[in-house]
């Protein structure tokens, strides 16, 4: 909520064209192989394959509440979770296109560089609220990527490890990364294409078991849920192969 909050406001200060943006919103276009990785690493960063083994441990977990009501109330606390996450993506390359491309400064393609070329263009209070975008959103990857660990662990591999031990391996990698030098622009980006890859790997055995009249009973999926999500498997799995096509090529 408060990455959307700063999104709204950063919006204010880019001043997009309204018109243009939605004609890109109804109309988008992939038209080369790094378009298509963005558009993995969007994906990746919004679903999150990991979160699907959250939101199944946390269903588990809710106090006593009955069945019919976790599921209400899960559906929709992934609906605004999905329409937030999808706005702050849309936010994102909406401001980047508005402020750093139709200034004519499509050079800009790292963090770190946007920051510091937001001050001169909209001013000092939009370079401040992107990096405390930056922060909110770290702490909020930082925590579910821990608590999924936790849950993968204990519920899968039964084994469990001290708190601050999975805070320190979720933490360390970000770390060396920035001791290293090296670009944490591409190295993030990178990092929810694989995430990409997951996906499928989390939605694949969910439609099976959620499927199943024998393990679900009367909340088994209707048929078009399991249609939908058999054309999403699809579509991901496709963008996959093309990922790796395009990749070894």
């Amino acid at each position: 909520m408060l990455v959307a909050v700063i999104y709204i406001a950063e919006l204010f200060f880019a001043h997009p064209v309204g018109g243009e943006m939605m004609t890109g919103l109804l109309t988008p276009s992939l038209t080369d192989s790094r378009q298509i990785y963005l558009a993995a690493g969007i994906l990746g960063a919004t679903v999150m394959p990991h979160v699907i083994y959250l939101h199944s441990a946390l269903f588990k977990n809710s106090y006593g509440e009955s069945t019919k009501t976790r599921l209400r109330s899960t559906r929709f606390d992934v609906l605004i979770a999905m329409v937030i996450a999808g706005f702050v993506n849309i936010a994102i390359v909406a401001m980047a296109a508005a402020v750093f491309h139709y200034s004519g400064n499509q050079h800009v393609a790292e963090i770190e560089t946007a920051y510091m070329t937001l001050t001169p263009l909209v001013g000092k209070a939009a370079s401040v609220l992107f990096g405390v975008s930056l922060i909110a959103s770290g702490l909020s990857s930082t925590v579910v990527g821990t608590m999924a660990g936790q849950v993968v662990m204990q519920g899968f591999v039964c084994f469990s490890i001290p708190m601050w031990v999975r805070r320190f391996i979720t933490m360390a990698p970000s770390f060396v990364v920035i001791g290293l030098g090296m670009n944490t622009t591409d190295i993030l980006v990178m990092s929810q294409v694989v995430l990409s890859f997951g996906i499928a790997l989390a939605i694949i055995p969910l439609l099976i078991f959620t499927n199943s009249e024998r393990l679900m009973g009367e909340f088994k999926n209707n048929k078009w849920v399991s249609y939908a999500g058999m054309v999403i498997v699809t579509l991901v799995l496709a963008l996959n192969a093309y990922l790796m096509f395009t990749l070894a090529a």
